[in-house]
């Protein structure tokens, strides 16, 4: 017969195996992010909360030689992953299902949060034992920036619903949440075939399975603009809504209200997805591309603005290119 457990023991190895797994899981992506990553592991580093893990993804990173040179003096302090390019979704998710945390933090190589960020957003989510996220506020710098912060320029006013976010009513900056771990792996984890807004659709399920998200005012990060990323495009970010919606109208079942606004909400991306397409083209001097993608933008929502830039494409379409591109230098000044 075996001897008796002692329960005294048994509560001190479930306390020390608890002990051992952090509070708290740190993803960070890294692509090209040699010159920027410094910058994120510090603001890191430097957290008054420090019941923490931070995992790092190298995704197929042609910087790589560079990258492992400046995360050296951290190596010791993280855990560190390879893996051949698939995304941003695909890294992150690998260090999700490598994650021991309760709690999963996103932050982008480019981005930095402030000290307190870790303890603010931990303490809000215990003031309220029902919730699974929370997202706030952070400073804008880089490209146009301006000085503002995040919810000035992307908005969230009342509860975050799945209407909400859909209709962006509700917007999330990924570098700013803080969610549980084993609601993000109830959802799917992010959706691989999706490289751009990928953390959009997750949240989106995230909320629709029944998680209860929520969002605090307080900057507590620094979110760095950048022209040349993959986000900053506008026909990248529309591509991959559109890629997320219509994978949503073939599979989430939803009433006939919330059907209703996700079918208005896919047909405006699209008409606007038409619409920045016909401009680029418009401006690389392909005037009958321009007006095909116009032209289909005019089909979804139809107006007079379209109308009239159509009619110059037939009408004078060297003069409406020459217009066109004084348009765009002036937006740009």
């Amino acid at each position: 017969m075996p001897d008796p457990v002692d329960p005294s023991s048994s509560r001190s190895l479930q306390s020390a195996l608890a002990q051992q797994s952090p509070l708290v899981s740190v993803i960070i992506p890294a692509f090209n992010a040699a010159g920027r990553v410094r910058a994120a592991l510090d603001s890191v580093f430097a957290q008054s909360l420090t019941d923490f893990e931070v995992i790092l993804i190298n995704d197929g990173s042609p910087d790589t030689e560079q990258l492992e040179q400046v995360i050296q003096p951290y190596i010791s302090r993280i855990i560190y992953l390879t893996r051949q390019n698939g995304g941003p979704s695909a890294a992150r998710n690998s260090g999700i299902q490598r994650a021991r945390g309760e709690w999963l933090a996103f932050l982008d190589s480019d981005d930095a949060w402030l000290p307190q960020y870790l303890a603010e957003q931990i303490k809000f989510l215990r003031e309220d034992p029902a919730l699974d996220m929370v997202y706030c506020d952070a400073i804008l710098a880089g490209d146009g920036a301006g000085g503002k912060t995040f919810m000035q320029i992307c908005p969230s006013s009342g509860p975050v619903t799945f209407e909400s976010l859909l209709v962006e009513q509700t917007q999330v900056i990924t570098s700013g949440t803080v969610v549980r771990r084993q609601n993000v792996m109830a959802a799917g984890l992010f959706d691989e075939k999706i490289r751009c807004s990928e953390d959009h659709d997750l949240w989106l399920r995230i909320v629709n399975a029944g998680s209860k998200i929520a969002y605090q005012r307080q900057v507590l990060l620094r979110r760095n603009v950048r022209a040349d990323s993959q986000g900053a495009v506008a026909e990248n970010l529309l591509a991959g809504e559109i890629q997320s919606l219509e994978k949503f109208q073939r599979t989430l079942d939803l009433d006939s209200h919330t059907s209703a606004m996700l079918a208005d909400r896919l047909k405006k991306i699209k008409a606007t997805h038409a619409f920045v397409e016909g401009k680029a083209f418009l401006l690389a001097q392909e005037p009958n591309k321009a007006r095909e993608s116009l032209q289909r933008a005019h089909t979804l929502m139809p107006s007079m603005k379209l109308r009239a830039l159509m009619m110059g494409l037939r009408i004078a379409p060297g003069f409406t290119i020459q217009a066109a591109r004084i348009w765009q230098n002036r937006q740009m000044k």
